[in-house]
C-alpha cells in the first residue's frame, strides 16, 4: 500500500546516508529545474547524505550534472556508466567495453531508425549524438506526447530486435524510450556505485533510499527497503508491480524538495 509522505518513519530517514533519484520528472519539472530542487540538494548535501543521480539522461547532461550540481556522482544512460567530479578530478567509469558499447549502439540505431519509418511523426531524441551507448526514442521531450497506445507499440516492437545475437533492453521514462544492448541497468550500477564508495565493508541498504516517477523506476522500488514517489507517479500505479512505499504531495522537482525537507529535519533533530 503506497501511503502519504507524512507517514513515513523519521528514525528511518535520520539513518539515511545515500539518496538515488531519477531525474526527469522527479528532479525536473515541466522540464524545467526548479531553484528548490538545487537548494534541496544543498542541503542534502550539508547534513551528510549523499545524493546520486540514477537516470536514463545522456551522457552530455550527466558530465553537467556531475560538474555542476551538489551530487556525489551521476549514473547515466540506464547504468552505462557513472561520473563523478571530486579533489581527484572528474571521472567517468563504464560498466562494460566502451568501444563495445559504441558498436553496438550503431547498429541499434540503425535498426530503430528503420522500425520508426512506419511512425513518420516520432524520431529519436535530440541529444541521441550525446549519448554513450542506448537509443531514444522521444515520446514527450519538448513535443506533443505519443498516445499510450503507439508508445507501447514502438516498445515492445524494440524489444523484440536482435543486435549482434544479443536481446535489446527497453524501458520507458516520462520522456523517452530508452534501449540498449548489455545487461546493465539502473539497479546493478547503484549497487556497484555503493559497494565502491560506501565506507563500511558491507553495504548496508537501510542507510539507502530513492526517489522516482516513472515505470523504469520499477527495478529500484523492488530493491531498495524505503523508497518515494514524487506525486506524478500516481497516474502510473496501476502499471506498476512494485510500488514506491511513500509519495509526495507535490509533484517533480517540488516534491523531490518536499521529501528532501523531511529528511533535513530529521537529520537535525536530536
Amino acid at each position: 500500500m503506497v501511503e502519504s509522505l507524512d507517514k513515513v518513519d523519521v528514525h528511518q530517514l535520520k539513518k539515511l546516508k545515500w539518496l538515488l533519484t531519477d531525474v526527469d520528472d522527479t528532479l525536473t519539472w515541466e522540464g524545467k529545474l526548479p531553484p528548490e530542487t538545487l537548494q534541496a540538494l544543498s542541503k542534502l548535501e550539508a547534513v551528510g547524505v549523499n545524493v546520486i543521480a540514477v537516470t536514463g539522461a545522456c551522457a552530455g547532461w550527466c558530465d553537467q550534472m556531475a560538474k555542476l550540481w551538489p551530487l556525489h556522482g551521476v549514473i547515466g544512460e540506464n547504468g552505462a556508466f557513472w561520473m563523478r567530479k571530486d579533489q581527484q578530478g572528474f571521472t567517468t567509469h563504464y560498466i562494460r567495453n566502451a568501444e563495445v558499447m559504441k558498436r553496438e549502439q550503431q547498429a541499434l540505431n540503425h535498426a530503430i531508425e528503420s522500425l520508426l519509418l512506419d511512425y513518420p511523426d516520432v524520431s529519436l531524441s535530440l541529444d541521441q549524438p550525446f549519448r554513450f551507448c542506448d537509443v531514444a526514442v522521444n515520446i514527450a521531450q519538448d513535443r506533443v506526447p505519443l498516445s499510450s497506445d503507439v508508445t507501447k507499440n514502438i516498445l515492445e516492437k524494440i524489444k523484440h530486435l536482435d543486435i549482434e545475437g544479443q536481446k535489446v533492453h527497453a524501458t520507458q521514462s516520462s520522456i523517452h524510450i530508452n534501449a540498449w544492448v548489455g545487461n546493465h541497468s539502473k539497479q546493478q550500477t547503484s549497487e556497484a556505485y555503493l559497494t565502491q564508495f560506501a565506507p563500511d565493508e558491507k553495504l548496508d541498504l537501510t542507510e539507502v533510499s530513492y526517489v522516482g516517477d516513472s515505470l523504469n523506476d520499477e527495478g529500484m522500488f523492488a530493491w531498495l527497503p524505503l523508497t518515494f514517489g514524487v506525486n506524478n507517479i500516481r497516474a502510473l500505479l496501476p502499471k506498476l508491480n512494485h510500488h514506491p512505499q511513500f509519495i509526495t504531495t507535490e509533484n517533480g522537482g517540488y516534491g523531490f524538495a518536499e521529501l528532501a525537507e523531511k529528511i533535513v529535519k530529521a537529520k537535525l533533530t536530536s
